[in-house]
């Protein structure tokens, strides 16, 4: 089958009547510029479900699903992407057509020739990127990071790392010369589409991702100098989705059937660093969780799962998150701690870390140790409630009830009421009468009367607020990206949706449900439909953006000065033995002068 054009998609976009859709499913009242109606995905007597015919967004405010009208034609009948796109092209009258194939669509046969032809071009130039990182003085850089961080010669073979040339025009003058046409290369993902000749990764490490047939379905590339995302990655396809594969699986199968058991690990040093340790049944979700998909998939070999994330607030909340995940498709869980009996609060350093700072056998000793989710949960609970106080106790068992609903044997799940009475010192009829009172069980899928439980821990900010209005009014992200860079973003969400849209528009992808593809949370997914769906960024969303630009600015000013204010004062103090006095005053003087500089862009903003 041909992919889809862009201008298609775009135009299918343009001219979808989200009410008539919609319409079509659920019965639709205009209130106030929106329609109200009773959610389709979850049973409910009180219209909670809303429609924004201007951002062409869904959202319901009881179960959370939310997401543009192909998306909601994709939920509803059961279809993928490019079949829901071909049934609203044909209700509204337009014209199909597709990149790299002679008018319609064809048999199944020739999306199969499609993707093999896709996959061994990646193939290849996963075979020349690899070439450039052993062989090229320029990739050089690329490989003495990788052995400083301690990766081995034969994990860089295991893996096929690569180095992407800082010059954008050689892979295509390269692949040309190899008889490649250059509406294939168009196609083919690599390139960006505003200049066919200029490869999107560039100057990067390069990690080739594979499926378990050991087929190269996409690339992730980290910066090794100058602005930018840390990582960037190849755009989804119709063989490649983020959320249905792991990165290392195709290395990792093998001890995973073996051993029954997989370690998941946050990025991709992280699952090298473990191949070296010998811990050869390691992946990584390609995102910042981990999906329903991935456990499913684990879960045809898979008994048991070993996470392994960071123990800061935002990898606890993963590991939380992944637990849960795991638990309810039917996967036995732990997670890695530093040492034994260690609580999950205590620092826990990324595996790439542990090898780099303090070696292979240090690593090896490390992912000894894992502690079983429920015996986490527990110690999680405690922190974050005050257990010496009654309410904080019980806010801290109630905590556990979502795990206690992903267990699916009853004896199970009453063992763990047993040890939550023991923990917290509570009669072990009480912790269950709360729970099956508020928590009814055999429902499924983490939902009460339909409705999933949110554990939400995104707050808005000023700077996710700006990225809001940028990402639902895509059109002004060109003249943002260049008032604003990523490091001037602080914000975590905000800096996810800004890698994102980057992603989005060097791809040159269209409409909504593209964009929203490249954000990995879907946590965050929703925030931002729920959110983008008000009517407050409706009214003058262009002057929304450059005020909340001004604020960043300003955030940032003002930061700087701070830290020069404490300089001139350690300056001044003469603090800084090693220096003459010739060196102290021309420090003086440079700190003055930023100063002053930082000071009149105060003034004038």
């Amino acid at each position: 089958m041909g992919i889809i054009a862009k201008s298609t998609i775009q135009e299918v976009n343009d001219k979808i009547d989200p009410v008539a859709v919609i319409g079509d499913y659920v019965g639709l009242e205009k209130r106030s510029g929106e329609y109200i109606g009773l959610c389709p995905f979850h049973n409910e007597k009180t219209p909670s479900f809303s429609v924004n015919p201007e951002r062409k967004l869904y959202y319901c405010f009881g179960c959370g699903k939310g997401g543009t009208v192909i998306n909601f034609v994709m939920e509803m009948d059961k279809l993928s992407f490019t079949e829901a796109i071909e049934v609203l092209a044909k209700r509204f009258g337009v014209p199909m057509r597709y990149e790299n194939a002679a008018g319609s669509p064809g048999k199944d046969q020739e999306q199969r020739t499609r993707i093999e032809e896709i996959t061994e071009l990646y193939r290849r130039v996963a075979g020349s990127f690899h070439y450039w990182l052993k062989e090229r003085p320029e990739g050089q850089s690329a490989l003495h990071y990788i052995i400083d961080r301690g990766i081995s010669m034969e994990m860089i073979e295991t893996f096929r790392l690569g180095y992407a040339p800082a010059n954008r025009r050689w892979l295509f003058q390269f692949l040309i010369r190899k008889g490649y046409s250059e509406s294939f290369l168009a196609s083919s993902m690599l390139f960006s589409s505003k200049d066919p000749h200029l490869s999107f990764f560039f100057h990067r490490l390069m990690f080739p991702i594979t499926d378990r047939q050991g087929r190269t379905l996409a690339f992730g590339g980290r910066l090794l100098s100058g602005d930018g995302p840390k990582y960037i990655n190849s755009a989804e396809s119709d063989f490649y989705k983020k959320g249905l594969t792991l990165f290392g699986i195709d290395q990792a199968l093998g001890e995973i059937r073996k051993t029954k058991e997989a370690y998941i690990a946050e990025g991709y040093m992280d699952v090298i660093a473990l191949h070296q340790a010998g811990i050869t049944n390691a992946v990584a979700p390609l995102g910042t969780a981990l999906t329903d998909e991935q456990a499913k998939f684990l879960r045809r070999w898979v008994e048991r799962v070993n996470l392994i994330f960071d123990s800061d607030k935002a990898g606890q909340q993963a590991t939380v998150k992944a637990i849960l995940t795991c638990r309810r498709n039917g996967l036995v869980c732990a997670v890695a701690v530093p040492h034994k009996g260690a609580a999950p609060a205590a620092e826990f350093k990324d595996p790439a870390d542990i090898l780099k700072e303090a070696g292979l056998q240090v690593l090896q000793k490390r992912m000894k140790y894992c502690m079983l989710d429920c015996e986490y949960l527990m110690f999680h609970s405690k922190s974050l409630f005050d257990i010496s106080s009654a309410e904080g106790k019980t806010k801290a068992i109630t905590f556990m009830f979502p795990y206690l609903k992903t267990l699916d044997s009853d004896v199970s799940r009453e063992l763990v009421i047993e040890q939550i009475g023991e923990a917290f010192g509570v009669d072990q009829r009480a912790i269950r009468n709360d729970f099956n009172r508020t928590t009814p069980v055999h429902q499924g899928g983490g939902r009460k009367d339909g409705i999933p439980k949110k554990l939400r821990s995104i707050r808005m900010s000023d700077e996710l607020y700006l990225l809001i209005v940028v990402l639902v009014n895509y059109q002004l992200y060109p003249k943002f990206r260049t008032k604003l860079v990523i490091k001037d973003i602080e914000d975590p969400a905000a800096k996810e949706i800004f890698i994102a849209l980057e992603e989005w528009y060097v791809h040159d992808e269209a409409g909504m449900d593209a964009l929203l593809a490249h954000i990995n949370s879907e946590e965050l997914r929703s925030f931002v439909v729920e959110k983008g769906s008000s009517k407050n960024l409706l009214s003058n969303p262009e002057q929304l953006m450059w005020d909340g630009i001004k604020k960043v600015k300003r955030r940032r000013l003002e930061k700087r000065r701070d830290q020069i204010l404490l300089e001139l004062m350690i300056a001044r103090d003469g603090a800084n033995e090693t220096q003459n006095d010739f060196q102290k005053e021309t420090r003086l003087e440079e700190l003055l002068a930023e100063k002053m500089h930082i000071d009149a862009e105060l003034h004038q903003a």
